[in-house]
């Protein structure tokens, strides 16, 4: 279960966590079932102890495991994400709906992630950043780049909470991102516009001034939801 290959350009704690998620939730570990030790995820996985804790700290956050002082770390009965689900996207109030939700979430997220960023969490939205950046010099856009700039910076907020509504939100979200990049591709510097908006948010969050974060936020997802649902009424 190496992680090496294609998977390299992705950040190893984040490929742990999802692998031993999807092994949670396909019943490969049975409830209260004790993990392997860090040293056998290490070897099992082929990288550092420090990225196995970093994987199973998100997992705890997101309530899939819990830990027992001095024995391991074992699997929920029910994970926090068990319960939680937003149905299926059916139509443009439903999307017009998951803005106004994420105009809630995600400028509270990026001041946070202002204040409480580390190296790899910052990292994360840089390496997100960098793939949009491709994709505009190109004059196209990847919505997986930039559902993982935003999500990026839920991590970084350092608060599961708001990472865990991102992560359940991943379709809606994403449909949003889609229509959007359609939108914008009309324009002649649409694409452009849309990442500078997305560069100014990183350079705020890593330089530690919330409110410009948050500020910076709103008004992209603002910009974006009226972009997106002009060109719809136009059309």
């Amino acid at each position: 279960m190496g992680l090496v290959g294609g998977t390299a350009r992705k950040a190893l704690p984040d490929i742990v966590f999802e692998r031993i998620h999807r092994a949670i939730k396909s019943g490969a570990y049975k409830p209260d079932e004790r993990l392997p030790t860090e040293h056998d995820l290490a070897i099992e996985f082929e990288v550092s102890r420090p990225v196995i804790r970093e994987a199973l700290r998100r997992l705890r956050e997101q309530g899939l495991i819990y830990s027992r002082r001095g024995a391991g770390s074992f699997v929920r009965v029910l994970g926090l994400r068990e319960p939680l689900g937003f149905g299926q996207l059916e139509n443009v109030a439903d999307l017009l709906n998951c803005y106004e939700f994420r105009l809630t979430l995600e400028p509270g997220a990026a001041a946070a992630a202002a204040a409480r960023h580390n190296e790899a969490t910052l990292s994360a939205i840089r390496q997100a950043l960098e793939l949009m950046r491709d994709a505009t010099n190109r004059q196209s856009h990847r919505e997986d780049a930039d559902y993982q700039f935003h999500l990026a910076i839920a991590r970084a907020a350092n608060n599961g909470y708001f990472s865990t509504a991102m992560e359940a939100l991943k379709d809606h979200i994403s449909a949003g991102m889609k229509f959007h990049g359609i939108s914008v591709k009309r324009e002649a510097a649409g694409l452009s516009r849309v990442f500078g908006e997305h560069e100014a948010i990183a350079n705020a969050i890593a330089a530690g001034d919330g409110p410009a974060a948050m500020a910076l936020m709103k008004s992209h997802l603002e910009g974006s939801r009226e972009r997106l649902f002009q060109t719809s009424h136009r059309d």
